[in-house]
């Protein structure tokens, strides 16, 4: 990825072909996702299997990880994919109707794919990290979108083991007063050295985004996940309280959170693993991580460690994960701290 100029137009100017190839193509790659899984979100139950860890999976993940390997195929053909879903479960017996449906889907953007290459491209997300890669979450936020709440199609570039593009597809997200609640979508993107933006699904438009400027931790907004499964919820609690936060936590499905954060809608966003040996998927953190951080915002995990995405799949340097605008950081790292000794 060449290194990027800095901006000659005032906000109101920026296009997404300003944020560079990468990101330009991957936010139509992502923005042509979502109206797949906008299609079919009242259906999502009732084509959805489950995992052997299980998680839940449905037409919407395999119709976007196909369609996404298929753009990056197209546009960057020498890039390696990194992705959460596995093309064996659409084979598995009694899949037969979800494979159907996602053929359906696929085909609807591609009128001439098969039920071979769109097997193909679903396998694409089997690659191994390497120098340059891209990883997927094609529906990151999967219960989220069963339940009819928040989830996001996130995508990001990373070279040399740093994000260096991230862009999260969020249908559901309103950005701005009240960005918790549903509103009428769009997709956040970073580039680094060039900050974080939000594109309305409705117009188009490029607004910067930066996080809030709350440096008091009794006025921290706090952001978890809605799935009290995710982590340990008692650690958490303890943190939270240990921060000295007066407003209660607010549960929330997926990376949205992270978009939530870098608008300055919310302050702060703790993970505290189930057990040790669970370590976060790349996937779940690359461009969520990007987009706080160029919006002004530090990531880290538990320990203030930055997050290092040169180890794999998975997160395995690192244990958990401490979000904040920045101001909060070391209010917060005491916090956990402090939890950890009670």
């Amino acid at each position: 990825m060449q290194d990027l100029p800095a901006f000659e137009r005032s906000d109101d100017m920026v296009t997404s072909r300003d944020l560079g190839r990468e990101a330009m193509l991957a936010m139509q790659a992502v923005s042509e996702a979502l109206r797949v899984t906008r299609m079919v979100e009242h259906e999502a139950a009732s084509g959805a299997l489950t995992k052997d860890d299980d998680s839940p999976v449905t037409v919407a993940d395999f119709s976007v990880q196909a369609l996404i390997a298929r753009r990056l195929g197209q546009d960057f053909p020498d890039d390696i994919l990194v992705a959460e879903e596995d093309a064996s479960a659409l084979r598995a017996i009694g899949s037969a109707g979800v494979s159907a449906r996602v053929v359906d889907l696929v085909r609807q953007v591609d009128g001439s794919s098969t039920p071979d290459d769109i097997l193909e491209w679903i396998g694409r997300g089997g690659g191994s990290p390497g120098k340059r890669f891209w990883t997927l979450d094609p529906v990151d936020g999967t219960k989220g979108l069963l339940r009819g709440g928040q989830y996001v199609v996130a995508l990001a570039l990373i070279v040399d083991g740093v994000v260096r593009v991230g862009v999260l597809g969020c249908p559901h997200l309103l950005v701005g007063e009240g960005a918790s609640r549903h509103g009428k979508g769009g997709i956040a993107v970073a580039v680094r050295g060039l900050g974080a933006w939000w594109s309305s699904l409705s117009d188009d438009s490029m607004q910067r985004l930066s996080v809030s400027d709350v440096d008091d931790p009794a006025r921290a907004r706090v952001l978890q996940s809605f799935e009290t499964s995710h982590g340990d919820v008692g650690r958490l609690n303890r943190a939270i309280n240990a921060l000295g936060t007066r407003a209660p936590s607010i549960p929330m499905d997926s990376q949205a959170k992270h978009v939530v954060i870098a608008s300055g809608n919310a302050d702060v966003l703790l993970r505290f693993p189930s057990d040790a040996g669970v370590h976060e998927a790349i996937w779940d953190q690359a461009a969520g991580a990007l987009l706080i951080e160029e919006a002004g915002g530090r990531v880290t995990d538990l320990l203030g460690r930055t997050l290092d995405f040169s180890a794999g799949r998975r997160l395995s340097y690192n244990r958990g994960l401490a979000v904040s605008n920045g101001l909060l950081h070391d209010a917060l790292l005491t916090a956990i701290q402090c939890s950890d000794s009670e």
